[in-house]
Parts: C-alpha cells; structure tokens; sequence
C-alpha cells in the first residue's frame, strides 16, 4: 500500500499520486490551483465537537486518537477512502496543520494501515 501524508502549504508533486485534502474546513490562503487536489473528503475528517475538543493540544493526543478512531470505524468515508487507495497506485492525504506528528490525518493514516494491512505490502 502506497500511502502518505503532506502538509497543503508544501508543493504537490506528481510522486504524490491521488491527492485527498482530509480537512473539514477549507485551509487559509490556498487556491484550489495550488492545492491540486483530486478529492476533497470533509466526512472523513474528525467531527467538529472532536476538533475543537483537541485544540491540537499535544496533551489530549491519546485520546483524540482514540476519539477519532471510534469515528472513523464503520464509517462510509472510511469505506470510499479504502476504494481509492486500493485502485490508486499512490494516495496523498493532505492536511492544513502546522504540528505534522499530532493532527487527525496521521490517525487516519495508521487506521487505514491498520484496516488495509493485511490485503496490501
């Protein structure tokens, strides 16, 4: 399984593959243009009670992992997400925050490992 994560701000380059912004809210000052994007899946995102719990406060990391990971089970966007990256020879999932270890496309990362492993390298 080819699977990564950028940060939106960062150049897209053709060795990001398919490009999926993970975000519920569009990030601050970037163009559609510039983002590149091949999808925009705002229902995978943490919901918005989840978000604002966080407050990307390294402190509550565990738990918002844990949070969203029982968000993410079972959920549809889940399921579409799995779709794409078994077709896609290279998926890029995009983020918009500045703290690259503690935000929910990292989660979102290992949870699809974890769903997928088992089916892919």
């Amino acid at each position: 399984m080819n699977l990564k994560t950028k940060r939106v701000y960062k150049e897209a380059s053709e060795s990001d593959g398919y490009r999926i912004l993970t975000e519920r809210l569009w990030p601050r000052g970037v163009s559609k243009q510039r983002a590149r994007l091949d999808r925009w899946m705002k229902g995978i995102a943490p919901t918005h009670d989840l978000r604002k719990w966080f407050g990307h406060d390294p402190d509550k990391w565990e738990e918002f992992k844990d949070r969203y990971r029982k968000e993410l089970f079972g959920s549809k966007a889940v399921e579409e997400l799995a779709t794409i990256i078994q077709k896609e020879e290279m998926v890029t999932l995009v983020y918009a925050s500045k703290d690259q270890q503690h935000n929910s496309t990292v989660v979102l990362k290992e949870f699809m490992e974890d769903l997928l492993g088992s089916n892919h390298g």
